[in-house]
């Protein structure tokens, strides 16, 4: 399993079957939000088919009452606010999936419909003379202490997310910042958002959905959260964490209006990467994330009583730059790292052997197999030592024996990776390998697994790391915060959210707003391809390939596995009669 943050999102990129050419664009057709996937392989050649989603699905009748399902995982946070930077992770948001409200809801196909558990209606009510959604919620929800879910919950994120109030250490603006209001509809369970700017993807907003309480000032919003979960709306509810073992504990929420969650409890348990798969192996855990590890993926394939559920996501693996590293701030620089990288034997490196096509990704927004994907790498994805070469030399970096110097110092980047994930110290190997024969010195530092997001990516205390997106239904606007240029905190410091590389434009912003505004699907897949040709041109964050969601879990496992676009229904999970 690796470290993935949840920031990163592709349109709906369900290709059922996957082209093992790179660079291919969908020629099916999808359904869904901007740019629906589809696609088929290269005519005449071979092609290599996955599933959309991959997760045993059972009706409720046939899925027993009770049982504990152990979940392992690869860190143990310590911020429970998926809104907040800190809190931005894959991990959190599969453990808040289970406890906290989403007014919609996506199928395998990337199609979002309301969450009827939370919401009956939402529509847009009117686009002029300007854009207004009018969510009607379901009288019966309620938080956890018993206070009703009502359309103050959903104006305090709005202000908290909005981006006017920097004290708010957010992940992403998108969407809230567009918002002109949020009021009372005909009564508390009503919601009008009425929108300053068209924004397209509406249906992605308040997803997770917080509390007026924690949204209502930066101190809570930015610590209410922390190593706390005072309060939630799902079928299951919060019992406990255990540092010294690192684990959180779920039960099934008795005042929950849905359907009764099949499990009694769901225990995350946290350890390091390499551990996982032993875990499993030993009857430990019931499900972890394989990910793209080849020795992973066969061990658990052949575990007893055990299957390896894969299908097509919106996840892809890269390889971030930090843009306000010593070298690294010069794009030049970058420029010439990014074409002294032979990605195709990264890919090569890390998808042998897991059923998967070797394919790379050279788009920040769709997938290789999705209408509306074109490959916008150009020169910056192209392998090219001898020309990255020469433009270090331009940039005044010049060999000395092995390695390049300028004015005495010597050019050297510190990977970082976090500890006991073969993966990413292949990768890193790799490119300490590549870079080697330019002239570029890579120094490796592996840090403990819970501290790497926290204390190395997010503040920007490395020059090179790679890491994966997961992605949701959803094209810019959630991945709008990645690449977004840095706001002003209150004493004038630039802070960057979710733009982990600490490089943006306002030209790129303004990009990406354009794309978001788009109400036509034709208009706006072109526009989000101007928006990315400009990312590539920054060199922030270089793709790799789509990432394989390879999840190992127990045979008798119901409604639970490779989920693709489709949200998981935590109250059906459970274990087949």
């Amino acid at each position: 399993m690796i470290p993935i943050r949840r920031v990163g999102a592709l349109a709906v990129a369900l290709a059922v079957a996957l082209a093992v050419a790179p660079g291919l664009a969908g020629c099916g057709s999808g359904s869904g939000s901007r740019g629906g996937g589809g696609g088929g392989g290269t005519p005449g050649g071979p092609a290599s088919v996955v599933r959309a989603y991959d997760i045993n699905p059972v009706a409720r009748d046939r899925v027993a009452d009770g049982g504990v399902l152990r979940w392992g995982i690869n860190e143990y946070p310590a911020n429970w606010n998926l809104n907040h930077i800190d809190g931005n992770l894959a991990t959190v948001k599969r453990v808040m999936d289970a406890m906290m409200p989403s007014p919609f809801r996506s199928d395998a196909k990337g199609k979002i419909s309301p969450n009827t558990d939370y919401l009956t209606e939402g529509r847009v009510t009117s686009r002029e003379p300007a854009q207004v959604v009018t969510l009607t919620l379901n009288p019966r929800a309620k938080w956890s202490d018993g206070t009703p879910i009502t359309w103050e919950d959903y104006r305090a994120q709005w202000q908290a997310l909005n981006g006017r109030d920097a004290g708010y250490r957010v992940a992403s603006t998108t969407g809230y910042q567009d918002i002109e209001k949020v009021a009372r509809g005909r009564d508390d369970h009503q919601v009008v958002v009425t929108f300053a700017k068209p924004f397209g993807d509406w249906q992605s907003l308040f997803a997770p959905l917080y509390p007026r309480s924690t949204n209502a000032t930066p101190e809570a919003f930015n610590n209410a959260w922390l190593n706390r979960v005072p309060v939630t709306a799902g079928p299951f509810a919060f019992v406990a964490f255990d540092p010294t073992a690192k684990t959180v504990t779920l039960a099934r929420d008795d005042r929950w209006w849905g359907d009764r969650a099949k499990l009694d409890r769901i225990i995350y348990r946290s350890l390091e990467s390499d551990a996982l798969v032993g875990a499993f192996s030993n009857g430990e855990l019931d499900t972890f994330d394989v990910g793209p590890s080849a020795p992973d993926y066969a061990r658990a394939r052949s575990t007893p009583d055990a299957i390896v559920r894969q299908a097509a996501g919106p996840d892809f693996r890269h390889i971030t730059m930090n843009g306000e590293s010593a070298v690294l701030s010069d794009p030049k620089i970058r420029r010439a790292v990014a074409m002294g990288i032979n990605r195709q034997a990264i890919a090569q490196s890390d998808l042998q052997g897991l059923d998967w096509p070797i394919v790379l990704l050279n788009n920040h927004f769709f997938m290789n197999t999705q209408e509306g994907y074109q490959d916008n790498a150009g020169e910056i994805g192209t392998y090219d030592p001898g020309r990255a070469g020469r433009e270090l030399d331009a940039a005044g970096w010049k060999l000395e024996g092995q390695t390049r110097r300028k004015g005495g110092r010597e050019l050297n980047l510190r990977f970082v990776l976090p500890s006991g994930l073969q993966l990413a110290k292949s990768e890193a190997e790799l490119v300490q390998d590549m870079l080697g024969r330019i002239g570029v010195g890579v120094t490796l530092q592996s840090v403990p697994g819970d501290d790497y997001f926290t204390k190395y990516i997010i503040p920007g205390n490395y020059d090179i790391t790679a890491f994966a997106y997961v992605g949701t239904p959803f094209p810019v606007s959630s991945s709008y915060g990645q690449y977004a240029d840095a706001v002003r905190r209150p004493d004038g410091a630039r802070q960057w959210n979710a733009n982990l590389g600490r490089i943006g434009s306002p030209r790129i912003d303004a990009a990406m707003r354009k794309a978001t505004a788009d109400l036509d699907d034709a208009r706006a897949i072109a526009d989000t391809n101007a928006a990315d040709k400009l990312i590539w041109q920054a060199v922030n964050v270089v793709t790799l390939y789509q990432r394989p969601q390879n999840i190992a879990v127990k045979s008798d496992l119901a409604n639970f596995g490779a989920r693709g676009f489709y949200d998981l229904r935590y109250q059906d999970i459970g274990f087949v009669r």
